[in-house]
């Protein structure tokens, strides 16, 4: 699977998700985007709401943050961009080497995110079952992205089913719906599940505040990572708590990095330790004498010692030295070796 300019097959596609991070504030969405950029992350991701098309005045707050919304209808509307500003964000991010991604939360978005070049579409865990958004995304074409993390695995696999009779171009995100997520519901066991289950490209949706989850699961192998981001830990915001600040970002892309280059290049024991051979011999150990010995001397066990580095006799052999007899006067210090033993 390719994502913009990004192939699933090269490298881990790594994502920050601003979300509703910019508080509805345009410059700042453009402030996230330059730094974004710095920390080598493949894309960045919005969220695309509007509050006539996805919500009523029933709709609650998950968590009653804000001390300027009424509710949260009011809360979705002050985060929206025109159609316009869509477009030029979209076109700002790919002008700065970032995929633009966004999580349509309606078919109207689906729309604005489609004229905004759009390469792929992500699918919130809430939505994951909203067939007629994924009719529409599917429509529109390109990659379905879905996360999980509310979801059964029979929810999981009806989904998957209604897509897969409509493309090919489907993944599916591990993503536990805590903000923010203890290790205990990491679930990094789903990642290889969900892989064996459905034989698709495997994301890691996290929302743990830190970047273990994300090296975790780079270590156990997924092809994309999602992780929200915000300036500072201080930042207003339902979402703070479970975010990378762009510092812990930059550090978490370094880290996921170096375990894709570890792991293209396993490592050949016997081949190593062959290569090692000096260092072996600088660092092991020798059997040497304990004090003096004495022509005729029987050897006990009080009489060796092990020292570095290893120009004797091997140390693991010390006990085929014990009961031999000295065939000529052995100084301290000096290794034993065969033609001095009876």
């Amino acid at each position: 699977m390719k994502i913009g300019n990004c192939d699933l097959n090269d490298q881990c596609m790594i994502i920050a998700e601003v979300g509703q991070a910019h508080e509805g504030s345009l410059g700042t969405a453009y402030a996230y985007v330059d730094a974004v950029a710095e920390t080598g992350a493949n894309a960045i991701k919005f969220q695309t709401h509007i509050a006539s098309e996805e919500s009523t005045k029933e709709d609650k707050f998950r968590v009653n943050f804000s001390k300027q919304d009424a509710t949260r209808y009011d809360y979705w509307n002050r985060m929206e961009f025109t159609r316009e500003q869509w477009v030029e964000l979209a076109n700002y991010s790919r002008s700065k080497g970032l995929v633009f991604l966004s999580t349509a939360f309606s078919n109207k978005a689906v729309d604005i995110l489609y004229e905004a070049s759009c390469p792929a579409w992500k699918v919130g865990s809430g939505d994951l079952l909203t067939l007629p958004l994924l009719d529409k995304m599917v429509e529109k074409g390109g990659p379905i992205l879905l996360s999980t993390g509310m979801a059964s695995w029979k929810e999981v696999d009806e989904v998957y089913q209604h897509l897969v009779r409509k493309t090919n171009e489907i993944a599916i995100f591990q993503c536990t719906t805590d903000y923010p997520c203890l290790p205990t519901n990491w679930g990094l066991n789903n990642i290889s599940a969900i892989r064996e289950r459905y034989n698709v490209p495997v994301g890691f949706s996290d929302h743990s505040g830190e970047i273990y989850s994300g090296l975790a699961a780079a270590t156990v192998g997924v092809d994309l990572l999602e992780v929200h981001v915000v300036f500072s830990k201080k930042c207003f915001g339902p979402d703070t708590k479970a975010s990378l600040t762009i510092e812990d970002l930059a550090s978490l892309v370094k880290g996921v990095r170096k375990i894709e280059t570890a792991k293209k290049h396993p490592v050949d024991k016997d081949k190593m330790s062959a290569e090692k051979k000096e260092l072996k011999t600088l660092f092991s150990r020798s059997i040497v004498a304990a004090r003096k010995l004495k022509k005729g001397h029987v050897i006990t066990n009080d009489d060796l010692q092990f020292k570095k580095p290893n120009l004797g006799i091997d140390a693991k052999y010390y006990k085929k030295v014990i009961g031999r007899i000295v065939l000529d006067d052995v100084e301290k210090d000096q290794y034993l070796s065969e033609s001095e033993l009876k």
